[in-house]
């Protein structure tokens, strides 16, 4: 494999060959992925009962307000590098926003391994279906450490086959990514038709076979409006955020898509609507078929099964097999979109000189960012020993924190500072969609219970971050250790 050379050299650019059908693709395959299949028994555990649906509607709503910020930025800033870019630009590319931008590829190189990671598991736990041998454990180990001012830190880390599943499928969609972008596209799309499939063939089974008895047999105070009612529904609400995160996922690739100004909010606003029809009427689906206690009361991951466990009830073995295949299948799909899409973030940092000068390396034939990819499938393997729960949970937290409330009020910032700025796509109702998604952010991050698990690890990250930021800033004489602009953009380590 032939790479280019240095990224100080003249070097190759990245090829606009990204169109609308493509980029939608890649949304809704980094959205649907394996979490839809898996978390259902999360939900309804969460809120005690099929109420949990107000989980995935105001999940929607919130990713369609959230999704408005992104249309706006990414189209009036169609780069590579998605949030870098814009975090850069809203609060000053010479001054603070150099400081948050640098803390968003910091926080990535946490939060998309673990998104990632949360993709590999979930295959390998469907993987369990077939050959339940990958779910016994050779190894487990509890951590726990005392971190001034934080409080404890806790890890759970476990080796089992389906651990070596999961990396395997890294290792998988690496080599399928070590490619030309113009080579992408039509895999994405073959990935996609198996996601599509199997989720119109869940719809049509459950609602071939929909007992409404079963669907709405809400428990009694379902929806009494207590402080338990709240602590769930903000559970809820985490586990549906990151069951639509990744209509963004274009963002990323700005450089590589044609037409940007129109591409990318169609792609975001149309994945985000699709996404959210399936959603909702595969869930009712299911809990028509599958009574909502049998799912909430799994004790030893039989609810991870819950789609083979669905078809097993309609058809037989041989559609929950065939079930189980599928879902595998869309679990890959998702890896494969994560894996392209934030490889491209370091890449565009280091290439402006905000990140270690290494990840601006491009491939000397293929044109895409090589060390970013394979840095990327590296850190997600290391979390591949961690349990989903875990993966999910701090991932959320993490990029709420760190990206997406940062994210929502910039563009009210923005609006502010740079009102001549060009703006192919203006958000709807605005400010309002800005400030309904940091309220929903910060609801989800409180409104649970030990939510201050997750919160310290947030907090250790950025404190890191600043860290080390603060310490090339002096050795680089950047921001804030010098007065003036540098004439020009430099490559530094």
């Amino acid at each position: 494999m032939q790479t280019s050379s240095q990224p100080g050299q003249t070097s190759p650019q990245l090829i606009r060959g990204v169109g609308l059908s493509s980029a939608t693709a890649l949304n809704m395959i980094d959205m649907i992925g394996v979490g839809p299949f898996i978390t259902i028994p999360l939900m309804v555990s969460a809120m005690g009962g099929p109420q949990a649906m107000l989980g995935w509607i105001f999940g929607a709503i919130f990713a369609m307000c959230d999704g408005l910020v992104w249309a706006e930025l990414g189209a009036a800033m169609p780069h590579s590098g998605g949030s870098y870019g814009y975090l850069r630009e809203v609060y000053g590319p010479n001054r603070l926003g150099r400081l948050i931008s640098f803390l968003f590829v910091w926080q990535l190189s946490f939060s998309a391994p673990l998104s990632i990671a949360s993709g590999s598991i979930g295959l390998a736990g469907y993987a369990s279906y077939f050959w339940p041998g990958l779910e016994n454990q050779h190894l487990a180990h509890h951590w726990s450490v005392p971190v001034p001012l934080l409080g404890r830190l806790q890890l759970h880390w476990l080796v089992s086959g389906a651990t070596f599943v999961a990396i395997g499928v890294l290792a998988l969609a690496t080599m399928l990514l070590y490619r030309k972008i113009t080579s992408i596209g039509w895999i994405s799309k073959l990935l996609l038709a198996g996601v599509i499939g199997t989720m119109f063939w869940i719809i049509i089974a459950g609602l071939s076979h929909f007992d409404p008895s079963l669907a709405f047999s809400f428990p009694p105070g379902a929806f009494t409006l207590s402080r338990n009612f709240f602590l769930g529904l903000g559970s809820a609400m985490l586990i549906a955020t990151y069951d639509y995160w990744g209509y963004y996922n274009v963002a990323f690739l700005g450089d590589e898509v044609k037409e940007p100004g129109k591409t990318i909010p169609r792609a975001i606003l149309l994945s985000i609507f699709l996404v959210a029809c399936l959603y909702v009427v595969m869930n009712i689906s299911i809990l028509g078929v599958v009574p909502w206690r049998e799912i909430q009361t799994g004790q030893d991951n039989s609810g991870l099964y819950v789609v083979s466990i669905f078809m097993r009830k309609i058809y037989g073995p041989w559609a929950a097999n065939l079930a189980t295949g599928l879902v595998m299948w869309t679990a890959f799909a998702s890896v494969f979109s994560l894996m392209l899409g934030y490889s491209r973030v370091p890449y565009a940092a280091a290439l402006d000189g905000n990140y270690f000068k290494v990840f601006a390396r491009l491939h000397a034939e293929g044109r895409f960012p090589y060390v970013s990819l394979l840095a990327l499938a590296a850190v997600a393997a290391l979390f591949c020993f961690l349990s989903l729960a875990d993966v999910i949970a701090g991932l959320v937290v993490i990029r709420i924190v760190l990206q997406f409330l940062v994210q929502a009020v910039g563009l009210i910032v923005l609006r502010i500072r740079r009102p001549d700025l060009p703006r192919p796509f203006r958000m709807w109702l605005y400010p309002l969609p800005a400030l309904a998604a940091s309220i929903g952010f910060l609801f989800v991050l409180i409104s649970r219970t030990n939510s201050l698990s997750q919160i310290r690890y947030a907090v250790l990250i950025l404190i890191s971050g600043v860290t080390i930021y603060l310490v090339r800033a002096w050795r680089h004489a950047e921001w804030p250790f010098r007065q003036h602009a540098p004439t020009k953009r430099v490559v530094s380590n």
